[in-house]
């Protein structure tokens, strides 16, 4: 359980005390989350290798997938809304989430393929 805790306060996966982001970003600021390149506790290099966040996106997509998803029989089959709000709350949803998708799906993305680091 404290691996899934981890991964959703952005904990390095190396010493899981330091954070992985300097700031979290916001959607109404219109700022993305800013990553630190190694970990303030540990020195863990966050990326392995380059390039190594673009298989992130698929986590990203996976989890926008679920949130719409989600949204679609939560306001649609519960509270029988029209299709074309349950369209727009989608798509609100979506957006709003962003920001939170991006992040975690490069931590969910580090933690999968992290291998402990011997000093």
């Amino acid at each position: 359980m404290s691996k899934i805790t981890n991964i959703l306060k952005c904990k390095c996966p190396n010493c899981q005390e330091g954070d992985m982001y300097e700031h979290k970003g916001s959607i109404f600021l219109l700022k993305m989350p800013k990553m630190k390149k190694y970990c303030d506790k540990c020195n863990f290099k966050f990326e392995i290798e380059t390039g190594f966040f673009y298989g992130a996106m698929y986590v990203s997509y996976s989890l926008a997938c679920a949130e719409m998803i989600t949204s679609l029989v939560i306001f649609w089959y519960f509270m029988g809304l029209s299709p074309l709000n349950v369209f727009l709350v989608v798509v609100i949803a979506t957006v709003l989430l962003s920001v939170f998708n991006y992040r975690l799906s490069r931590v969910i993305w580090l933690y999968i393929f992290y291998k402990k680091q011997i000093d």
